[in-house]
């Protein structure tokens, strides 16, 4: 049985199409048509098959050409001195901002807006002081009939801290 199976598989790789070079020369594909034997061991080549030679011709014959680089970018290098704690100073608020140090020195140089991102208790302060401004907002509009004087209080409270809201973006 063992024996059987080994020469099975050499059938199976000793399988080889062989095209006459005459063909190829004017041409550069040969149509054949493939199909099954009646004991699905071989395959029988028929006529409407297509079987394209390797030494077709190469379309870049020198290898793959270039990309053509349309924009540059930033591939220019500065260096700059700065003591240990000015380096770990840059490299602390760049990360408190999500910048790279690079990123963050860029802005830093141009002006432009650096916005630092908030952390989980920066976060928590915040809503905590949305709520006390809703709430003096409710707490005046409860007492605007009533107590004017107290609601004119209430009001300018609750303002304050819309302004400090304001700041803490």
């Amino acid at each position: 049985m063992r024996e059987k199976n080994e020469i099975e598989r050499n059938k199976e790789q000793k399988q080889v199409l062989k095209i006459p070079a005459q063909l190829l020369k004017h041409s550069e594909s040969v149509e054949l048509d493939l199909e099954e034997d009646a004991n699905g061991m071989g395959i029988i080549l028929g006529r409407n098959s297509r079987c394209v030679s390797v030494a077709t011709f190469s379309f870049a014959p020198e290898g793959r050409k270039e990309k053509k680089r349309v924009f540059k970018g930033k591939s220019d290098l500065v260096k700059f001195r700065c003591s240990i704690y000015e380096k770990k100073l840059l490299n602390i608020k760049a990360s408190a901002s999500g910048l790279s140090l690079s990123e963050y020195i860029r802005r830093a140089v141009f002006d432009k807006e650096i916005t630092e991102r908030f952390s989980e208790e920066h976060i928590e302060l915040y809503k905590m002081m949305i709520k006390y401004h809703n709430n003096f907002k409710a707490i005046g509009n409860m007492y605007r009939k009533r107590n004017p004087k107290l609601t004119e209080t209430v009001y300018g409270l609750a303002n304050e801290i819309k302004t400090h809201l304001k700041r803490f973006q």
